[in-house]
C-alpha cells in the first residue's frame, strides 16, 4: 500500500514539473505563417465573372518568412505570392484567381511551403459556383392547345 501511495505521489509530482516547464519554455526561434483565413467561398458566380481572392497572412515568428512555389490543385486556379522574405512581424497577401469560363461547382486547393518553424504546410481552400447567366427566350406557344374564338 505503502508503494502505490508513494508511485502515485511522485507520479504527480513528475506531471506538475513537467507543466511548470512548458509554461517557462521559450517559444521556437524562426519564421512563423498565421493566416487569418484559409478558406473562402466565393457562392455562386457569373461566368467569366473576377475569380480572384487575397488570403492574407502575416509572419508571426522572429526571422524572415520565405515562402516556396505555391502548388495550386489545377490549372484553373493561379496563385500569385510575395518573392521577397517577409519580415517579423510584417503581413503580405497570397492571390488566387480561379477560372470563372468553366461553369459548375469547384472546390480547390493551393498548397503554400515555407521556412515556417511549426505550419511549414498551409493549404487555402476555394469554392463556389459557376452558373450560366439565363438567355432570354420568346414565350412559346404550348403544343396541342389552340386558340378558340369567343363564342356568343
Amino acid at each position: 500500500m505503502k508503494n502505490v501511495i508513494f508511485s502515485l505521489l511522485l507520479l504527480l509530482s513528475v506531471t506538475t514539473f513537467a507543466q511548470e516547464a512548458a509554461k517557462t519554455a521559450t517559444p521556437a526561434n524562426g519564421p512563423e505563417i498565421s493566416f487569418s483565413e484559409t478558406t473562402h467561398d466565393y457562392g455562386v458566380m457569373k461566368l467569366n465573372a473576377d475569380g480572384a481572392y487575397e488570403f492574407e497572412f502575416k509572419n508571426t515568428g522572429n526571422e524572415p518568412l520565405i515562402l516556396t512555389q505555391p502548388r495550386s490543385s489545377c490549372g484553373c486556379t493561379v496563385p500569385a505570392w510575395p518573392r521577397q522574405p517577409i519580415l517579423p512581424g510584417e503581413t503580405e497577401k497570397i492571390k488566387v484567381t480561379y477560372n470563372t469560363s468553366i461553369k459548375g461547382k469547384f472546390h480547390k486547393t493551393v498548397t503554400v511551403m515555407s521556412n515556417a518553424v511549426v505550419n511549414k504546410s498551409v493549404v487555402l481552400t476555394i469554392k463556389g459556383e459557376v452558373e450560366v447567366p439565363p438567355t432570354e427566350a420568346m414565350p412559346e406557344k404550348a403544343a396541342g392547345t389552340a386558340a378558340s374564338a369567343p363564342s356568343k
